[in-house]
This record gives structure tokens, sequence and C-alpha cells, in this order.
């Protein structure tokens, strides 16, 4: 994993409010490290949100390939026939 900014924890102890401070107007995350390995990384919530968002669709895309690869699919006409069937049980 390649960071652009990487700091020793040492700098973000003395520096805390500064590194949140530049987190926040970057948006561009911030490596810690312990004896020169990276150990922690530091982002703003709205960078650490869409990675969580896109984490998720991503997993979503990868369930329905592998539903798709089992077969388990169904055609449009039989899903819309489904539907309306379930609406007229109403």
């Amino acid at each position: 994993m390649n960071f652009l900014n990487i700091q020793p924890i040492s700098y973000l102890k003395t520096n805390t409010s500064d590194v949140v401070k530049q987190v926040l107007e970057t948006q561009d995350p911030v490596a810690i490290t312990v004896n020169g390995r990276v150990q922690a990384v530091v982002q703003d919530p709205v960078s650490f949100q869409k990675t969580q968002d896109q984490i998720a669709m991503l997993r979503i895309l990868a369930l329905g390939r592998k539903q798709i690869e089992e077969g388990k699919v169904m055609d449009h006409d039989d899903v819309v026939a489904l539907f309306e069937a379930e609406d007229k049980e109403s």
C-alpha cells in the first residue's frame, strides 16, 4: 500500500490537531508508522464512509456474479409475472 503522507507515531502524538486538520482539508489519508512500519491510517469520515459504501457495492456485485454462476437467476418475464401475481393476491 502506497501513501503520500507517512508520519511516525511520535509526530501524531505531538501534532494531533495538525494531522486531523490536514486530513479534513485535503481528504488524503495519513499513514502512521511505528518502528518504521505502517500500523494505522488516519482518514476523514467522508472518505471513510465513501470507501465503506464502495466495499458494500463490490460485495453486492460479487454476490450477484456468484448467483449468476450458480444459475440462481430468473428471467425478466418470470419476475414480472411473479410480481403481478402477488399484486392480484393483495
